[in-house]
């Protein structure tokens, strides 16, 4: 099952160093999600990421850049969101209801499905779904391997998210929530909690 982190929505000074780590701990995907940023901030950040990552790592914004960088591809989080005039790559998009997913199947690389599980980062966003609909949807195979689960994804459901199907999670506020982005130097329970949700995704 893949592992895929978010990104903290804004930027923060030791952040080309976690990421880095996070790749060389073995992180599968990178989503880089820097809404209403300049696109110079993403540039810069990805200055300072080895190049050999990059080809992990599909920008949410600022869609430029996957050329740039020779990133693996761009994601559409909502049904507005164009696709740049002439792109051939990598589609990834977000998906909120399990008609939207139906509709979207096959259609793009992989989707996500959110929200499998209340919000961390967002404590007031419930689930989208019960699980008695997530379990429905698995046995009427909607949910597949091109299926990664979003929201709320920690280390105690992660594998119950596998045994539902899914071919991957989407990991934000039970990774974040480790480290201090306003004043954090120390990242190593950050990257300990990596190691360990990495073994049950494995």
């Amino acid at each position: 099952m893949k592992l895929i982190v978010l990104s903290t929505p804004k930027f923060f000074v030791e952040e080309d160093q976690i990421l880095t780590a996070l790749f060389e701990e073995g992180l599968d995907l990178l989503h880089l999600r820097k809404p209403a940023s300049e696109p110079v901030l993403s540039e810069r950040l990805l200055t300072l990421i080895p190049q050999a990552y990059h080809n992990r790592i599909v920008v949410h914004n600022h869609f430029y850049l996957k050329e740039e960088f020779n990133l693996k591809g761009i994601h559409i989080s909502k049904q507005e969101d164009n696709v740049p005039s002439g792109y051939k790559g990598i589609i990834t998009r977000t998906c909120y209801s399990l008609d939207e997913l139906a509709e979207c199947r096959g259609k793009y690389d992989y989707l996500f499905l959110d929200s499998i599980f209340s919000g961390i980062s967002e404590e007031h966003r419930p689930a989208s779904f019960t699980k008695e609909e997530i379990h429905d949807a698995a046995r009427r195979g909607l949910i597949d391997r091109k299926v990664i689960a979003s929201g709320g994804i920690t280390l105690e459901n992660l594998s119950e998210v596998s045994d539902l199907g899914f071919g991957g999670a989407v990991v934000c506020g039970d990774l974040w929530n480790r480290f201090d982005v306003h004043s954090g130097l120390d990242y190593k329970a950050l990257l300990n909690h990596f190691r360990h949700l990495r073994k049950i995704a494995n």
